[in-house]
């Protein structure tokens, strides 16, 4: 078969999302992201405003898991505040369209979003005034369904990169839904023009939990996503009186799986009663349980988390 000139060229530079040829080219077929493609044609009209926004924060990481329930969200939250921790400007924009849980980690629940002649105005955190936006303070009632295809999610997400008054941070962290979807190949697309810096990704010590975390490595591997690490949450039970670890599940799976595939292991968060409880209420640990083991190992990962991206 005879290759065109536009299709040498998209085969040459991988993904041609930002060519003619977007959702049209044959590396396209069996791309979850095809149709939305096909349908924006290329180069996004919104771009430019967007780039904008997103150049005004100097690192971007995405909170990725192949799976659900291994406590992606709760990483997210609670890496925010150890970053915050550690002197840094963060901002949360929660793409769980579906399922936000954000609002109640970070204890801005109930507050409404606030449109001004800037955009929207994301909530503050009590917690050493983290930036957060979630489809979860966008709805009339916290426990209404979200119920959107692909291109109504696309378009919200957008929003909230481009509309989003997020003023200077020194972090952004998105948390997104479980697997591979609309919502991770959007991101990506509209945050390209600003060198993201990579991902961060959740996984629990089961093997099945890591069968699943290695599509999940191959899928950024495709779209060109770098990986800073991987951790593993839930590792062991402390217990609360002796601080003695037990492991509940199986250990040392993340490690195992980051060696594998070259990527740094940015630390193990253990089942601790204070950070559940934390979770639940919105408190922050590092507030309220400063000697605990979650405490200490968020740090941790927080500090691993600094390193990889100011290399």
């Amino acid at each position: 078969m005879e290759k065109t000139e536009g299709s040498e060229s998209a085969t040459a530079t991988g993904c041609p999302s930002e060519t003619e040829l977007a959702g049209k080219a044959r590396m396209c077929e069996g791309c979850p992201g095809q149709a939305l493609c096909r349908q924006q044609g290329g180069r996004d009209p919104d771009q430019e405003v967007l780039d904008t926004r997103m150049k005004a924060i100097k690192h971007k990481i995405l909170i990725l898991s192949g799976k659900g329930g291994v406590g992606k969200s709760s990483v997210a939250a609670c890496l925010s505040i150890a970053l915050a921790e550690l002197s840094q400007k963060v901002g949360v924009v929660d793409l769980d369209i579906c399922g936000p849980s954000i609002p109640k980690l970070l204890a801005v629940e109930g507050r409404e979003v606030i449109n001004s002649q800037w955009g929207w105005k994301p909530l503050i955190s009590p917690h050493h005034d983290v930036k957060v936006m979630s489809v979860g303070s966008l709805l009339e009632q916290s426990d209404n369904a979200v119920i959107w295809r692909g291109p109504r999610k696309t378009a919200l997400i957008k929003r909230f990169l481009k509309d989003t008054y997020w003023g200077r941070l020194d972090v952004l962290i998105c948390d997104t839904p479980p697997g591979t979807s609309d919502e991770h190949l959007t991101v990506v697309k509209a945050m390209k023009s600003t060198n993201p810096d990579g991902a961060v990704i959740v996984t629990t010590p089961q093997e099945v939990a890591i069968a699943t975390i290695r599509k999940e490595l191959n899928f950024c591997r495709k779209i060109g996503v770098r990986v800073i690490g991987i951790v593993e949450n839930m590792s062991g039970y402390v217990c609360p009186c002796c601080q003695e670890r037990t492991d509940i599940f199986s250990s040392g799976a993340g490690e195992r799986l980051a060696i594998e595939y070259s990527v740094p292991f940015l630390g193990r968060i253990p089942i601790d009663q204070h950070l559940v409880q934390c979770c639940e209420e919105g408190s922050s640990i590092f507030q309220s349980h400063p000697q605990s083991p979650a405490t200490s190992a968020l740090l941790q990962v927080a500090q691993a988390v600094m390193q990889e991206i100011t290399r």
